[in-house]
């Protein structure tokens, strides 16, 4: 026959934390000040042997709940233990307290009737205290699942806002690319002498651009030099009916912000705003702090909003973006423009600025 497997004695001792000796200190004092007017011993005595008692069953309770044979649950284990230490411990402590002399115990029937006190106290006391926490560690077992379960539903709902995330970046920039290359193809098409320089400028801009249309941790000033790089592209296509003004304040530009958010309402404005308009027209890009909100505003004095449009992808997929990155606190707000125009504005919360 194979005998069970042993546990090292580091592991049956294991849960034996201070704070669980010092539980057992006060509860033997307080049982020997409980017992102390039924009996005749001397108060410290009393308070020694129930002291020394609830040292030894919670060292007993202890050793039980690392027992692991598998078929008995560990909580029986624990309450037949206390059960048996109770008796036991005790008569174990009044045989020391004469001696060794087990015929002085025996025939003495007050040391009789103190251990029946005692053992009996014990054991009720030991069953609540075992019961209590068992209780306790069923509660901090289903807490620590709990927190568990939150955290692998926390890390599932990430994997899926970040592939949600790259799915709307992958819609955008094409959408993007297309545009820009309609562009340069309607210059072509038409013979204009500046089809060359936009389509060179192009090239210049797609090199410096494509790395950073994929970046998870771009910053505001990032969304800048896009946002440059691609309006110094369109005012080659139509000097005479573009004008430009960028005015972000630098701390500003530290802000972690969405890739290709601020270029999306650019080339919407473009597009939409001033490519329609026979006189062109201005677009303004700002940004400033508002309390715990950032606010970066792209304005144009274009053709104005048309209530009856239907909006593009690129503004739908925006605010989809804004949501899953910063639920409600992330809006995509659209008005009128002061004197004419569209006037669109993101909204994130503050808390994103990088140190």
């Amino acid at each position: 026959m194979h005998s069970a497997p042993s546990l090292p004695a580091t592991s049956w001792l294991s849960g034996l934390s201070r704070q669980r000796i010092v539980t057992a200190i006060v509860l033997g004092i307080v049982v020997g000040l409980m017992l102390n007017p039924i009996f005749i011993t001397p108060l410290l005595e009393l308070m020694a042997r129930t002291v020394v008692l609830s040292l030894l069953l919670m060292l007993a309770y202890t050793m039980a709940g690392n027992w692991r044979q598998g078929r008995v649950p560990v909580w029986v284990v624990q309450l037949i233990t206390v059960c048996l230490a109770a008796p036991l411990g005790t008569f174990a402590v009044y045989v020391a307290s004469t001696g060794g002399d087990l015929a002085a115990f025996l025939g003495n029937e007050y040391r009789i009737a103190g251990f029946a006190w005692i053992a009996g106290t014990a054991i009720g006391v030991g069953v609540l205290f075992a019961l209590g926490a068992m209780v306790r560690e069923r509660e901090a077992l289903a807490q620590a699942q709990r927190l568990q379960f939150e955290l692998e539903r926390t890390t599932l709902e990430r994997q899926a806002l970040d592939a949600q995330l790259r799915m709307l970046r992958a819609q955008i920039e094409p959408h993007f690319l297309f545009n820009t290359l309609a562009n340069v193809q309607a210059l072509v098409e038409s013979g204009s002498p500046r089809a060359a320089p936009v389509l060179s400028s192009l090239i210049a801009y797609l090199r410096a651009a494509m790395p950073k249309l994929r970046a998870d941790d771009g910053t505001l000033g990032d969304e800048l030099q896009l946002v440059r790089a691609y309006l110094e592209l369109m005012h080659l296509r139509m000097p005479d009916r573009l004008e430009i003004a960028l005015d972000v304040p630098t701390p500003l530009q530290r802000v972690r912000f969405p890739s290709m958010a601020v270029l999306t309402l650019v080339e919407n404005a473009v597009r939409h705003g001033i490519d329609p308009s026979e006189r062109g027209g201005r677009i303004e890009v700002g940004a400033r702090r508002d309390g715990d909100t950032l606010r970066v505003w792209v304005a144009d004095s274009g053709v104005g909003l048309d209530p009856s449009a239907v909006p593009g992808l690129g503004l739908a997929n925006l605010r989809q973006r804004l949501s899953a990155l910063y639920g409600t606190a992330g809006r995509l707000e659209l008005s009128e423009a002061p004197g004419g125009g569209l006037r669109a504005e993101i909204a994130i919360p503050a808390a994103a600025e990088t140190p």
